[in-house]
C-alpha cells in the first residue's frame, strides 16, 4: 500500500484522469462515472474508480506543482499498475491565438524546474506526450473549434516577475501550467503512456480570465475529450 494514496490492490483502474484539483476529481466522478467507488481521501487528495461507457476508469487528484504530481504519478505507475494517464487541468494562455476557453493538447512540456536535470545528471531531457494518446485526442477533438496542438511549459513559480513569458512566446509555447512536464518525464522512465489536455482559463499577456459559466462549459469539453481518448487510445 502506497504512502500517499493508500488504496488497496486492484482498486485503481489501468486508465486514469489526473486533475490537479481534488475537487475536480470528485466532480468528474460524480458527473461522468457510474458505480463510483472512492478509494482514497488521504490528505483530501481524492481518488475514485467507476465505469464510463462500460469501461473501468479512475480519476485522481494530484495537487499543484511538479513535486506534488510526481508523488502521485510515481505511486500510480509503480504500485498500482496504471498504464495510461491523462492530466486534465487549466493553464495560462500565451499566444494571441490561445483564447480564453480554448483547449490545448500538449504535445511537449518544457520546464524551468531542475527535477529532470537531477534525474538525468544534467541533461536537458525533452519530454513529450504518447503519440497514440495524442492522436486519439486529436481525432476526438478535430471537429471542435478552438483546439490547439503544440508545446506548453510547466513552471515552478506561479507569480513570475521575470520576462520568462516573453521568451516562451518567442518559441511558440501555447500556454503555461505547473505539472505536465513531470507526468511526461515519469511516464518515459516507467514506459507508460501519458497526455495532458488543458483549458485556457486565463491569459498571461492580456490578463483576461474565464467567468464561471465559461469555465464549466470549457471544462466539460476538456473532460469529454480526455474520456474519449482513454477509451480509444
Amino acid at each position: 500500500m502506497s504512502k500517499h494514496i493508500s488504496a488497496a490492490p486492484g482498486e485503481i483502474a489501468e486508465r486514469i484522469l489526473l486533475p490537479g484539483d481534488p475537487l475536480r476529481a470528485k466532480w468528474v466522478a460524480e458527473n461522468y462515472l457510474e458505480r463510483v467507488h472512492q478509494y482514497t481521501s488521504v490528505r483530501n487528495m481524492f481518488g475514485f474508480t467507476g465505469m464510463y461507457k462500460g469501461e473501468r476508469l479512475s480519476v485522481q487528484g494530484t495537487g499543484m506543482g511538479l513535486p506534488s504530481l510526481a508523488i502521485y504519478v510515481n505511486e500510480l505507475f509503480t504500485e498500482y499498475g496504471v498504464q495510461s494517464a491523462i492530466r486534465i487541468g487549466t493553464c495560462g494562455g500565451l499566444l494571441e491565438k490561445t483564447k480564453i476557453g480554448d483547449v490545448i493538447l500538449a504535445m511537449t512540456a518544457s520546464t524551468d524546474s531542475n527535477i529532470n536535470r537531477r534525474i538525468t545528471h544534467g541533461l536537458d531531457f525533452a519530454p513529450h506526450a504518447d503519440f497514440q494518446l495524442l492522436l486519439a485526442a486529436y481525432e476526438a477533438s478535430k471537429y471542435l473549434p478552438n483546439v490547439h496542438i503544440g508545446g506548453v511549459s510547466s513552471m515552478d513559480y506561479f507569480y513570475d516577475e521575470t520576462d520568462a513569458a516573453q521568451k516562451l512566446i518567442q518559441h511558440g509555447v501555447l500556454g503555461v501550467e505547473m505539472e505536465a512536464n513531470q507526468l511526461y518525464s515519469i511516464a518515459a522512465r516507467k514506459q507508460r503512456r501519458a497526455l495532458t489536455i488543458l483549458t485556457v482559463s486565463d491569459h498571461v499577456i492580456t490578463h483576461e480570465s474565464m467567468d464561471s459559466i465559461s469555465r464549466e462549459q470549457s471544462l466539460n469539453t476538456m473532460v469529454e475529450i480526455a474520456l474519449t481518448t482513454l477509451l480509444k487510445g
